[in-house]
């Protein structure tokens, strides 16, 4: 009876790491295959960009801006590539981005430039506290009269 039971049980064992190294190996094709099939998305390289074949089209934009953009183009989901010509003075950002990303990048860069517009609109903190600052110096200081009266007792 117990030599059946420790038969069961090393049976049992073996059938498991069998089905454990069989998850395994099936893990690891699942992984292959959907490694292979990844495409990058949002700020990449221009030479992984160009590898999709998607067709590419590209645009100016300012030195100021860009870290502005990229939080817009990850909203709207657009894949680019930003590269710098050093060849201009002063140099030049260009955004690359597909071609079939087009609508996208126009509404991304419609909320962008609103956004830089709305900036430009509001005040400076900085130059409000200062002009506050200014306005408090010119204040006339309080004159404090020590006069002691003596009364009559």
């Amino acid at each position: 009876m117990q030599e059946e039971v420790e038969n069961k049980t090393i049976n049992l064992a073996i059938s498991t790491t069998k089905l454990t190294a069989r998850t395994v190996i099936n893990a690891v094709r699942a992984y292959l295959q959907n490694r292979n099939r990844h495409v990058p998305q949002g700020k990449q390289s221009i030479k992984k960009l160009v590898g999709q074949n998607k067709g590419v089209t590209n645009i100016e934009i300012e030195k100021t801006g860009i870290r502005g953009f990229e939080r817009y183009a990850k909203k709207y989901g657009i894949d680019f590539a930003i590269t710098k010509d050093k060849s201009a003075i002063p140099p030049k950002y260009m955004v690359f981005f597909k071609a079939q990303d087009s609508d996208a990048l126009t509404a991304a860069f419609q909320e962008y430039s609103a956004s830089v517009l709305q900036k430009g609109k509001k005040p400076s903190v900085l130059a409000q506290l200062h002009n506050l600052i200014q306005q408090v110096s010119e204040l006339p200081g309080k004159v404090r009269e020590k006069k002691q009266e003596h009364g009559d007792r």
